[in-house]
């Protein structure tokens, strides 16, 4: 993908730009508003990340004024503001997703995919049956097996594990699991998660050989074979 990356901080701008390279994106950076108006307004991009805090133009005020002339591209807004109202307005200004800071690296990499995604409409032809070593699940029939064995799953649980199932291989964050599974876009400061995935760890991996669900300490949770 192009990414057009607005951010003056001059550190968070070179992390999440040397991330996003290395994920083999190709990245333009504006260190103010003013700037990144210019570009997304004068050159194609795939997504937009855009700082809200940003000297010379705010970033809602990019967002308003892009949206405002008819440029519908993908947008993910950074802040440092966290509260529900500041979200809100974020998203009522044009945003396609918000992300607060400080934030995991994974976590802004997926969702960037998922914002990308939505806009080319990829999400209509998503699969019926997810399958990662050994575990599947049929997202038709409610079913989860693996190598075979049925494993009863809870509602809650069956969401858990699908999304983990849509992020194989990646590191999913607390955050990325309170807001696609539970609906929470604020922590709850409860155990609610690890309760979850104590629970799912039981199922999916109890008298089974290898592991398959990995605390990553420190940054969430992986499935992997």
């Amino acid at each position: 993908m192009r990414i057009l990356l607005v951010e003056d901080d001059n550190q968070t701008s070179a992390f999440i730009a040397k991330g996003l390279r290395e994920a083999g994106h190709a990245v333009d950076h504006a260190p103010d508003g003013k700037q990144g108006l210019f570009l997304a307004s004068t050159e194609p991009f795939d997504v937009i990340v855009l700082d809200r805090m940003l000297p010379g133009l705010d970033g809602l005020a990019v967002l308003r004024t892009l949206r405002g002339a008819g440029n519908r591209t993908p947008v993910l807004v950074l802040t440092a503001l966290g509260d529900v109202d500041h979200r809100v307005e974020g998203l009522r200004a044009g945003a396609d997703d918000y992300l607060v800071k400080p934030f995991a690296f994974a976590e802004l990499s997926a969702r960037l995919d998922g914002i990308t995604r939505r806009a080319r409409g990829d999400d209509e032809r998503a699969p019926t049956r997810l399958q990662t070593a050994g575990l599947e699940l049929d997202l038709l029939s409610r079913e989860a097996l693996r190598e075979g064995r049925r494993i009863e799953l809870q509602p809650r649980e069956f969401r858990l594990l699908e999304y983990l199932m849509r992020h194989a291989g990646q590191v999913v964050t607390r955050t990325m699991l309170l807001e696609a599974v539970w609906d929470y876009h604020f922590d709850p400061q409860t155990n609610v998660i690890d309760v979850h995935i104590s629970r799912l760890r039981q199922k999916i991996d109890h008298g089974f050989d290898k592991p398959l669900l990995h605390t990553v300490r420190g940054a969430g949770y992986r499935l992997s074979g």
